[in-house]
């Protein structure tokens, strides 16, 4: 029986001495623990909200129309809030436009610059409608008098067509300065040198040198001898149509 309560005393002494040498006492060690499974728990959860196994089969993508209605054009502006009285009609073979107004009753001024202006266009719908507005425009009755007193306001997106780096935008500006031309005449003499520079540019690049002289002549064609000084002022190689 001594030697049992002895043993037991030792055991207590060693239980409490271990206590004592111990770093950390029980109570903050629980809490350590404690703390512990908590960060874990917290991080597994975060880990689980950005890593969900749906995202491996419906990853993010990008809007495609956020950043355009951020940066929205003039034009695109402009023929939201109805400021070209027209809008698109998707055809099963072709688009066409739809007219809230007959376009020869469509005042030039201006609508007839906005659709200029909107020549620049390169994101659908809105190149199909300021390319086909315009050259619709300038196909009704009495668009000779209308469009010539707007040269000033019209040669220079005119121009910006012509200058643009997008190939598409460069076509529809060869093709609406030579239905202008056709319409307005010699009246379009006066500003042709200010597209002139884009189109000299052009004629450096087999893909365009045809065409580039195929309207350079539909220029001359229509303005007359007086227009070919100022072509070869600044197309030197250009040869006349008269001879």
């Amino acid at each position: 029986m001594a030697t049992s309560s002895h043993s037991t005393k030792r055991a207590n002494s060693l239980g409490s001495a271990g206590s004592r040498g111990s770093s950390t006492p029980p109570s903050s060690a629980g809490k350590s623990s404690s703390r512990r499974t908590e960060t874990d728990s917290r991080q597994v959860t975060k880990t689980t909200k950005q890593q969900k196994p749906s995202d491996r089969l419906n990853p993010k993508t990008v809007d495609p129309f956020f950043d355009a209605a951020k940066s929205k054009s003039a034009f695109a502006s402009v023929y939201a809030n109805g400021g070209v009285p027209c809008r698109l009609v998707h055809g099963s073979v072709k688009h066409k436009l739809a007219w809230d107004t007959p376009p020869e009753q469509v005042p030039f001024d201006p609508v007839l610059v906005t659709l200029a202006e909107g020549l620049k266009e390169t994101v659908h719908p809105y190149t199909f409608v300021s390319f086909t507005g315009f050259t619709t425009l300038l196909s009704t009755p009495g668009a000779s008098q209308k469009a010539t007193p707007l040269l000033p306001k019209l040669a220079p997106p005119i121009r910006a067509a012509l200058s643009h780096k997008d190939d598409a935008v460069f076509e529809r500006g060869m093709e609406c300065l030579t239905q202008l031309s056709s319409v307005v005449g010699p009246a379009l003499n006066p500003y042709v040198k200010t597209v002139l520079m884009a189109l000299s540019k052009r004629t450096m690049d087999k893909k365009y040198k045809e065409r580039v002289t195929e309207t350079l002549q539909q220029l001359e064609q229509h303005g007359g001898k007086e227009v070919l000084p100022i072509i070869k002022s600044k197309v030197p190689t250009y040869c006349s149509i008269f001879g």
